[in-house]
This record gives structure tokens, sequence and C-alpha cells, in this order.
């Protein structure tokens, strides 16, 4: 049998090496948030963010390899968040759907670093030249096509208008959230934002209910 030497076995120290890495590159993401909703992309730089991470630029670049690689994977981690809410199960019904939408728009009230980077994102994402004008396009396609599919099987199972526009709701409701999240950010003693998202939704699912559903 091998000589106990007391040392803990190198696996472990692997281990913990990883779960280091792992926190310094969840800090760094974090940062970065918080750079790119106050900058935006462009105004930011890797320098400051690895200054406020308490690391070098070099040890930053160990974990993303350029500030567009850091902007998509805060995108990605961001995205990864809303899809585990939104589309991990199917609703029952599109009412229920409506609910776990104000629930999001709830959780975002706590991270507000998220809905400002968001925001300044999209607006500077118009720009065919910017490193995220294609993920924020296929964003809003993806989220589009999963609200109209959401809308249709709604109507076919007689929740919903037969004569509904499933394109038209579905991009309405996009549009007015996103509007007043913005106006949430820009001051958000302004609203209960959850509260006005829920009374918005209610009110327009009432105009599409089926008659008698």
């Amino acid at each position: 049998m091998p000589e106990n030497t007391g040392r803990a076995p190198r696996r472990s120290a692997g281990r913990g090496s990883y779960a280091v890495g792992d926190a310094r590159r969840q800090k760094i993401l974090d940062t970065a948030v918080d750079h790119f909703g106050q900058w935006g992309f462009h105004a930011s730089s890797l320098a400051r963010i690895a200054h406020d991470c308490g690391i070098t630029q070099g040890g930053l670049l160990h974990h993303f390899r350029s500030k567009e690689d850091l902007l998509l994977s805060v995108l990605a981690q961001s995205e990864q968040h809303d899809v585990e809410r939104l589309f991990s199960d199917e609703p029952a019904s599109y009412a229920a759907y409506l609910g776990t939408l104000v629930a999001l728009i709830e959780e975002n009230t706590r991270r507000p670093g998220i809905v400002r980077m968001f925001n300044v994102l999209v607006g500077e994402s118009g720009n065919v030249g910017h490193p995220a004008h294609q993920y924020f396009k296929e964003r809003y396609a993806r989220v589009l096509r999963h609200t109209v599919d959401l809308l249709d099987a709604a109507v076919r199972r007689g929740e919903l208008r037969p004569d509904l526009d499933s394109l038209a709701v579905a991009q309405e409701h996009l549009a007015v959230m996103d509007g007043l999240q913005i106006q949430w950010a820009l001051d958000p003693s302004s609203m209960d934002m959850p509260s006005r998202v829920d009374a918005y939704l209610r009110r327009r699912y009432a105009e599409i209910a089926a008659p008698g559903g």
C-alpha cells in the first residue's frame, strides 16, 4: 500500500483550481454586464473590465479571447437564464405563459444591470457591423416564432379567437414589454414594472380570448 503523505490527492487540487477558474470567469461576466450596461460595447474596454475584476488584461484574455467573445458570452449566459424560465416546459395555456412572462419581468427588477445592458446593446446592434447584430436579430426572430406558435396552439384548442392575427399580437407583446423595460431602466421609481406588464397582458388577453372561454 502506498505511503500516506498527508497531501490532498492531485484530483482534488484540480477540482479546486477549476472552481477558482469558474468563479473568476463568472466575476468577469458579471463585471462586463455592468460595463456594457453603462457604456455600451464600443466604449467599454477590456483593460477597465479586468481592472475592476482585480486581474490583468492578460488574465481576462485567458478566459475570453476578445471583447467580442466576452460580449457574446455575456449574452449567451443571459439567454440561458431566460430559456430556462420561458422555454423549458410547455405551458398548459397561453394565459399560463403570460404568467411566466410577468414572473420573469419581476425577476428582472432584481437584475437591473442585465436590463440596462440589454437596452443599450439592442440600440447599438441596429448597426449591421455591431458584433451583437446577428445575435439580437436571431433572438427576436426566435422569441417571436415561439410566441406565435403558442398563440396558434391556443387558437386551435379554442382558448383564443379563431380570427386572431398571431404574428401581430406577438409583435405587440414584445414591443410593449421591451418599451416598459426601457422606461423602467431609465427611472425604476417611475413604475411598478411587473404590475404594469401584468395589467397590459391581462387587458390584451381579455380582448383576444375566445367568447365564453
